[in-house]
């Protein structure tokens, strides 16, 4: 009798299904309510830090914040939630003001024999034509590949009619389009709020000799004439475009001319107020043809970004004579067919991304983005 009293009372006390409803419900809504509580201190938390930034003493902090911001489509918007219109219109404009540094050609690219030496030693060891290096700074990586053969160099096309076009093609694709051994980002085109399509190129635009869109948007062009010379120029014209014989060529944002040769004199474009750090895309060339691509990281807490002087620095320093910026942000990427055999990585660690062939670490909050045009490094020429 005692043993059934007690099996009795060690029973499990069942609960009406009413009621275990209503405590499920309190368990999810205080799981929910805990979760917007933790969301809105975040958003209180950078919300605070933004006001404080663009309000407090620091204008150069206040500068840095709004350049960066700006340099991305999705977050363009941001600056005006805590300056008025006319004080991120100066801020903007400030950063355009550019300082010529001039130098003879003569003067620029000094090389001692032991450098030439270690130039041609890099040459011999370098497959399929080119260099690949990477270059670590104390606020980004930098992901560089130099080709020795600038006539290996064109623009790659989204479309062969951008007027009837409704979206352009990621690197892969562009890549697989062209058979291309290294891809990177081109030009700009139209992309309101981050969520462009990339459907067509904005500004003048050549592929394969051709002018392939001019929708008369002056801006930036950067591109190879017949000769495979790299040219940058602030606001060209068809005409004159025509005129040096352009083979392949983008635009991109006014005064993002970055370096330029003529008369004998390198001509190096700061722009000391441009602060804004970002995911950065450049091209250049030295003065015996060597085509230098350039893509950064950026927007990530081990690499800001690099800044419009930082990309002239990395030129320089690889001996550019003419160079140009690319779109960048969400946009920069840098593809490198096979890398991971080429440069001896285990396949199984990459990410994603590199498992497509893609060497830079991509930062954003969409998968690489589709853009009309792109660098393209062709194969070896027979």
């Amino acid at each position: 009798m005692l043993e059934e009293e007690k099996e009795e009372l060690t029973t499990e006390v069942d609960f009406p299904p009413e009621k275990k409803k209503h405590r499920i419900g309190k368990y999810i809504f205080r799981v929910f309510f805990s979760l917007f509580t933790v969301i809105a201190i975040l958003v209180y938390a950078v919300f605070s830090l933004c006001y404080t930034i663009a309000t407090g003493p620091s204008e150069t902090a206040r500068d840095l914040a709004v350049l960066s911001a700006l340099q991305a489509s999705a977050t363009k918007w941001v600056p005006g939630l805590f300056l008025d219109d006319e004080t991120v219109k100066e801020i903007s404009e400030k950063s355009h003001e550019v300082v010529e540094d001039v130098v003879s050609l003569s003067e620029y690219d000094k090389k001692t024999e032991e450098e030439i030496k270690k130039e041609e030693d890099k040459w011999a060891k370098a497959k399929d034509g080119i260099i690949y290096e990477t270059v670590a700074k104390s606020t980004f990586k930098a992901y560089v590949v130099l080709v020795r053969d600038p006539s290996r160099v064109f623009t790659g096309v989204s479309s062969e009619d951008y007027h009837s076009a409704s979206e352009g093609i990621t690197v892969f694709s562009a890549a697989e389009k062209y058979n291309a051994l290294v891809a990177i980002n081109g030009g700009e085109f139209a992309d309101a709020g981050g969520t462009g399509t990339g459907y067509a190129p904005v500004g003048l635009t050549y592929s394969n000799g051709q002018c392939v869109w001019n929708d008369g948007a002056r801006r930036t062009f950067i591109g190879f004439t017949k000769d495979n010379k790299l040219i940058a120029s602030e606001s060209m014209t068809k005409e004159k475009a025509d005129e040096l014989g352009m083979r392949d060529g983008v635009s991109f944002l006014t005064g993002n001319t970055l370096i330029t040769c003529e008369n004998d004199t390198v001509t190096r474009y700061y722009a000391d107020n441009n602060n804004g750090a970002a995911q950065r895309t450049a091209i250049g060339q030295t003065a015996d043809g060597t085509v230098i691509l350039i893509v950064t990281d950026g927007r990530s807490a081990s690499s800001i970004g690099a800044t419009h002087n930082d990309m002239i620095d990395l030129m320089v320093s690889y001996g550019a004579v003419s160079a140009g910026m690319l779109d960048g942000g969400s946009s920069s990427v840098m593809y490198y067919r096979d890398f991971h055999e080429k440069l001896g990585i285990d396949y199984n660690t990459l990410s994603e991304y590199g498992k497509k062939g893609l060497v830079n670490n991509y930062v954003a909050f969409t998968s690489p983005r589709r853009c009309p045009t792109y660098f393209i490094v062709g194969e070896v020429s027979e």
